[in-house]
């Protein structure tokens, strides 16, 4: 493991107690977890799928999934995240796969999925493009990838020592994630998410956006 794949594992483990305190992340508040149930029942292929969700976090977007009837695997590099969304399913009596893992090459063996999904995690990738080569070829024909990514409007110094050198330190705007995703699918479109506030939990004023793209 390098210097800078162990900073960041770092990162988000010790980030994991508190986590959820984020609205969009924790998504206590009905309104919240509302809107993000109706863009994922949008999103999604009809249930139930098999959905991989990589960066899986806490497993909030997991247990949407579960609870729409999809049959959920996630991947995460910090253990405490893993830790916290196999609670939060077992909590919910819902049954979901929670793998410790690089959710840039999941460890998933030859499973294949229905989706590929992956919110605000591409930016914290030292290789972002072989972590969509991986996903993709995770998928079945007639897959989709998911992705919600962003252009962060908090400028400052890098999240990990060394954070400098990826590639897309702060975020991705839409054009630049699109070209990289459209040589790999057989097509995809861009939605704005900034000017939903309900996903959020508060207005933003930073670009934030979906790209669904189908095999």
């Amino acid at each position: 493991m390098s210097d800078l794949t162990s900073a960041i594992t770092d990162y988000w483990d010790a980030a994991a107690p508190a986590f959820d305190e984020e609205p969009d992340h924790g998504l206590r508040a009905e309104r919240t977890r509302a809107a993000w149930e109706r863009r994922l029942r949008a999103w999604a292929p009809a249930a139930p799928a098999d959905v991989l969700d990589a960066g899986c976090g806490t497993g909030s977007l997991s247990l949407l999934l579960a609870a729409a009837g999809h049959r959920v695997t996630g991947v995460d590099v910090a253990p405490r995240m893993i830790g916290q969304a196999r609670a939060k399913l077992a909590a919910a009596g819902l049954a979901g796969s929670f793998l410790v893992g690089d959710a840039a090459a999941p460890p998933t063996g030859d499973d294949r999925f229905d989706m590929v999904l992956c919110r605000h995690l591409v930016w914290t990738l030292p290789d972002p493009e072989a972590a969509l080569r991986a996903w993709v070829a995770r998928l079945r024909p007639s897959g989709r990838l998911v992705l919600v990514e962003g252009r962060w409007g908090e400028a400052g110094s890098p999240y990990v020592p060394g954070g400098e050198s990826l590639p897309w330190d702060g975020g991705v705007d839409a054009p630049t994630l699109a070209s990289a995703v459209r040589p790999l699918v057989s097509g995809l479109r861009i939605e704005p998410l900034s000017d939903d506030a309900d996903l959020w939990g508060r207005p933003v004023e930073d670009e934030r956006y979906a790209i669904i793209a189908r095999l």
